[in-house]
């Protein structure tokens, strides 16, 4: 369904993404991990239609995205971003019911959309009625999800989505994510530099470096079969968490 052939992104002269293919299984939860600055963010903008591949095309459900399909491409992708990003001026639910109202959707239908995702995300419907400065970090990812879902996008990016919360926070919202995704089927791909997060959420791994994709494959194959030097060095930097335990 969405998938980047042959693309590179070079920014004022340096590359921040070398000549990439990589194909997103659908229905299926992909985490993107690596370093800062090993291009994580550019793939999910590149994704997006927010800039344009030096190289080579991206491909969504058989489309290629440039700069005069991705505004129509993008009501199909849904994106979540680091702290939610949400309009600090507008209640939870005008966050939420924003775009599809633009559109024309029905309020009746938009209403009942509301209600179905605030039961998905497990946040509380009055919640909804309060602005962003009155909810908790992890409420506001909740409702920063429900935006992303709410015209039913077959595709869901993510980008540092709970790097910004508590410990404890985001350990609950890591348990009901990994809930809703297998619930509602979409395409996940999200990224995080937490080798942690990465196996909490993942179906596959793709570990970058300085723009290159080391290696893709299960927790297993990273533990088991690195492809780089590199590879093991970062799974034993966050060797803490047992999963990632070494032998």
């Amino acid at each position: 369904m969405l998938a980047l052939q042959d693309v590179s992104k070079s920014i004022h002269g340096q590359p921040v993404l070398h000549r990439t293919n990589l194909a997103f299984p659908t229905a299926r939860t992909t985490v993107v991990i690596g370093p800062s600055g090993c291009g994580k963010t550019t793939l999910l903008r590149l994704m997006l239609g927010l800039t344009a591949p030096d190289t080579g095309t991206v491909v969504f459900d058989g489309e290629t995205v440039t700069p005069r399909s991705a505004q129509a491409l993008r009501r199909r992708i849904g994106y979540v971003i680091q702290a939610g990003g949400l309009f600090p001026h507008l209640s939870a639910r005008r966050n939420v019911t924003l775009l599809a109202l633009h559109l024309g959707r029905p309020r009746a239908q938009v209403d009942r959309r509301v209600d179905q995702l605030a039961e998905v995300v497990q946040i509380s419907p009055d919640m909804l009625d309060r602005y962003p400065s009155a909810l908790s970090g992890g409420q506001r990812q909740r409702v920063a999800l429900m935006r992303a879902l709410m015209l039913d996008p077959p595709v869901l990016l993510m980008d540092e989505p709970l790097g910004a919360l508590d410990p404890m926070i985001r350990h609950d919202l890591q348990t009901d994510l990994v809930e809703i995704f297998a619930k509602l089927g979409k395409t996940v791909v999200l990224v995080t530099h937490d080798m942690h997060e990465a196996a909490h959420f993942a179906h596959e791994i793709v570990l970058m470096r300085e723009g290159r994709v080391l290696q893709r494959g299960s927790l297993e194959d990273l533990l088991a079969r690195p492809a780089d030097p590199f590879v093991t060095e970062f799974v034993r930097a966050q060797r803490a968490d047992p999963r990632l335990a070494q032998p």
